[in-house]
């Protein structure tokens, strides 16, 4: 029984008080052999699904995560699958009958078996490079877990400002609650967003540079002492933190709404 079936049953007096305590007790953190836990109860308590972050773990570990976790935490998003690893993992999925999506230029993948109900709440995804889009694809990944509507527009950085007016404006007409700015190099487009509207930007620097400031460094740097208003900045390459973000604030103004 998920959360929602213990409490529905509890108040319909199919089950007793002791009976219900015992199965919530179930619904906090699981073991895994001796190799992973994880916080069963996050999506109903945060709204936020299971996130496994798939670099460096063993493929044999990866499958035996993501067969406990599907089956306690539907959706669950594996991140930064090795390249390696990626088909193969995919290919268990299939032979388990869990459906997928997959990100654009990541290795990162949304795993599901029912399909994800639709909040209400919509988000803005926007990159200033086609090298950014790896890491945006993460936050729309994240963000559609969440049960968001993404509206996504790429490569419209600062190095020919004039394509970054057209998509405020379908931005403002998708009635996008949160918008989600990946840069990389000096990372001045989530400042130039934010100074454009009055919708929360989150800015994420990208690890795309070289020479001084590389790695995102400069960009993480710029965005932080960000002259306008209403940004926010999450850690370089945190699109799924970032995505997060969004959604939240997207599904809680859905529920404002309501």
């Amino acid at each position: 029984m998920n959360l929602i079936e213990i409490l529905e049953s509890l108040k319909l007096g199919k089950i007793s008080v002791t009976k219900a305590k015992k199965l919530l007790s179930l619904h906090s953190v699981e073991k895994i052999e001796d190799i992973a836990k994880f916080d069963i109860g996050r999506k109903f308590r945060r709204g936020i699904p299971e996130v496994i972050f798939a670099e460096k773990k063993q493929l044999v570990d990866l499958k035996k995560i993501l067969l406990a976790a599907i089956s306690r935490s539907d959706p669950v998003l594996v991140s930064r699958i090795n390249k390696n690893d990626f088909k193969k993992i995919n290919s268990f999925s299939n032979k388990n009958k869990i459906k997928t999506k997959i990100g654009k230029n990541t290795t990162s993948i949304l795993f599901f078996q029912k399909m994800i109900k639709t909040s209400g709440g919509r988000v803005g995804i926007l990159t200033a490079g086609t090298s950014d889009i790896g890491i945006a694809e993460e936050a729309r990944l994240m963000a559609e877990a969440m049960g968001c509507m993404c509206t996504c527009s790429y490569d419209v950085g600062i190095a020919g400002l004039h394509r970054v007016f057209p998509i405020i404006k379908k931005m403002i007409r998708a009635d996008v609650d949160a918008i989600v700015v990946v840069a990389g190099m000096e990372g001045a487009l989530p400042s130039i967003v934010s100074s454009l509207v009055d919708i929360p930007v989150i800015g994420v620097p990208s690890s795309v540079g070289y020479g001084y400031g590389e790695k995102g460094v400069a960009a993480l740097a710029s965005m932080l002492q960000s002259c306008t208003l209403g940004l926010s900045v999450v850690n370089i390459d945190n699109g799924i933190g970032a995505g997060a973000i969004a959604a939240n604030i997207a599904n809680r103004s859905v529920r404002k709404k309501d």
